[in-house]
């Protein structure tokens, strides 16, 4: 594996949290392979449109979002690429100034990463809770 090969699938991973971040959910179908699957927290879904739609779902909450990704740890082999990261998400109610978090979680997650024509993209996501401390809010909860 070559360094620009880790660095381009590790900067894949973090592309998919700055587009949650950002509320761009959109610019997740260039970060999503067609045939997605994932198992997080937040249910599981399968193919690119319904994987986009649950990160919508679970991440527009009325609140800013905040993800802390650390401890990369990647695997290539040929096309393909596993990932083992560690991920901390905050949910901090709007319109505060400097508000603390509402929510905090912490998850482990495995994410399958595909080379494809157009890039790398991640084909399974596999998350699993760690901790948590606070309410997580629900869709459309204001803050």
């Amino acid at each position: 594996m070559t360094t620009d090969q880790r660095t381009d699938v590790t900067e894949l991973i973090y592309r998919l949290y700055a587009c949650m971040d950002e509320s761009r959910f959109a610019d997740l179908h260039s970060v999503f392979a067609d045939d997605i699957s994932v198992r997080t927290p937040g249910g599981l879904a399968s193919g690119r449109d319904a994987v986009v739609a649950q990160a919508t779902r679970g991440h527009s909450t009325g609140h800013r979002v905040q993800h802390f990704v650390h401890n990369p740890i990647v695997r290539l082999d040929g096309d393909h690429a596993t990932v083992r990261a560690d991920v901390i998400v905050t949910f901090t109610p709007e319109g505060q100034h400097a508000p603390a978090p509402q929510y905090t979680l912490s998850e482990r997650f495995h994410y399958e990463t595909v080379r494809t024509p157009e890039g790398w993209r991640v084909s399974h996501v596999d998350g699993t809770p760690v901790w948590t401390v606070g309410t997580r809010p629900q869709a459309g909860q204001a803050g």
